[in-house]
C-alpha cells in the first residue's frame, strides 16, 4: 500500500524547502506528478495505523500553514 500526499503551501506560512525537508525526515519520497509525496508501507496496513502516521506528519507540520491532503491505495 502506498500513501500520497499532496502539500498546499500558504503565501504566509513556512517556506517549501523547509516543508520538503521536514517530509523526507519523516520517510516520504517526493514524487513527480499528480501527488507532491509518497509513503510506501511495504504491505498492508490498518486504518489505525494510517490514522497514527497521519497524526505524526500533523504534529511534526504545526505551525507551519500547510494544508495536507492524503490518498491510500492498495
Amino acid at each position: 500500500m502506498e500513501t500520497y500526499v499532496d502539500v498546499f503551501i500558504n503565501a504566509d506560512g513556512a517556506k517549501i524547502s523547509t516543508i520538503h525537508n521536514k517530509m523526507i525526515e519523516m520517510g516520504l519520497k517526493p514524487t513527480i506528478g499528480e501527488h507532491d509525496f509518497v509513503y510506501n508501507w511495504k504491505g498492508i496496513t490498518t486504518i489505525e495505523e494510517e490514522i497514527r502516521f497521519i497524526e505524526f506528519i500533523q504534529d511534526k507540520l504545526r505551525g507551519t500553514g500547510v494544508i495536507l491532503k492524503f490518498v491510500t491505495l492498495r
